[in-house]
């Protein structure tokens, strides 16, 4: 089969062939019509993030396409079937095989693209919104990166919840896709420090903060944070080493501070959370109530320059790419 495989030493993508991937008992083959970037990607490429044991070394977390085959314990699907699913690795092909019950049918009227920006930033923000971060209706939650496309998923999830949503970002078109999607307080971090913006819409803190960027926004998530609040870091963008931390705050605020990965986590896990998060969202996504915001759309013979423009920062949402035959 024809994939996308990267030179560790300069960073390139080029399509050349790769084995096609032999299916367990358990397993569906799909044949992948579109993809979406993660910046898990943009870290892999160049070998500073090795894909979990036994996963594909081609790079790739989600994808949307067809049932090609079926393994002989793998019930509930046929031969056609258009489903989206999460990946350790390898959406980045024509082919990829994945565990059955980590497929999710795409709903009637998206297309392919639609469906590969759904995987990885719905069921990341999922995750951390509720699962880890126990958000309730009626609570706060600070969204930084809102326009990302974690950032995108996560302000409609909360919406859809009941909560109250201050999301950051840095351009008047993000802040406006952040508003548009249920947003009710945005914020240009461009412009000076979050805090005082939050503390305007939040007097009492925010029960719950989602942060991407880590050690720079230490200090203004802890005095952000209500009593009793969590900070869930899903990254480090920003640096990964704070200078000093008051642990004071931490003990009197009874402040949870919860760290979170989505790729490393078992099978079995990532089963039960495409499993949940489907019950929650896919009627949403059918009744147009949910939508995967998608920045861009690229043939995969144009993935350097889409790699490019997330590491130019430039999309709001999620960058797609096309798969050829």
């Amino acid at each position: 089969m024809k994939a996308i495989l990267a030179d560790e030493k300069t960073g390139k993508l080029t399509i050349g062939t790769a084995e096609k991937p032999i299916i367990a008992p358990d397993e569906l083959l799909v044949r992948v019509k579109a993809t979406a970037l993660n910046r898990a990607d943009l870290l892999q490429k160049r070998g500073h993030y090795p894909p979990p044991s036994g996963a594909s070394s081609i790079l790739g977390l989600e994808m949307c396409g067809t049932v090609e085959e079926i393994g002989p314990k793998a019930t509930g699907w046929k031969k056609g079937d258009r489903v989206c699913a999460l990946l350790p690795g390898g959406g980045y092909a024509q082919y990829t095989a994945i565990p059955a019950g980590m497929a999710m049918p795409l709903p009637d009227n998206l297309s392919f693209e639609e469906g590969a920006a759904i995987p990885e930033v719905f069921l990341t923000a999922y995750l951390n919104l509720f699962e880890a971060g126990k958000l309730e209706s009626g609570q706060t939650v600070l969204i930084h990166a809102g326009a990302s496309g974690v950032g995108t998923a996560a302000i409609q999830l909360a919406r859809e919840a009941g909560a109250q949503i201050i999301a950051t970002a840095g351009s008047k078109k993000k802040l406006e896709i952040c508003r548009s999607l249920g947003a009710g307080t945005v914020i240009d971090y461009k412009s000076g420090p979050f805090l005082p913006e939050v503390k305007k819409a939040a007097p009492d803190g925010v029960n719950l903060i989602l942060d991407f960027v880590g050690a720079p926004y230490w200090e203004q998530n802890m005095d952000a944070l209500s009593v009793d609040g969590r900070l869930v870091l899903i990254g480090t963008m920003g640096g990964s080493k704070v200078k000093e931390v008051n642990l004071l705050k931490i003990l009197f605020k009874r402040i949870h501070v919860i760290g979170t990965t989505l790729r490393s986590q078992p099978v079995e896990k990532k089963v039960a959370l495409t499993r949940s998060f489907a019950s929650f969202a896919l009627k949403k996504f059918a009744e147009g109530r949910l939508k995967p915001v998608i920045d861009s759309v690229w043939n995969w013979e144009d993935v350097n320059k889409a790699h490019e423009r997330m590491e130019k920062n430039k999309n709001a949402g999620k960058i797609v790419l096309k798969v050829g035959e």
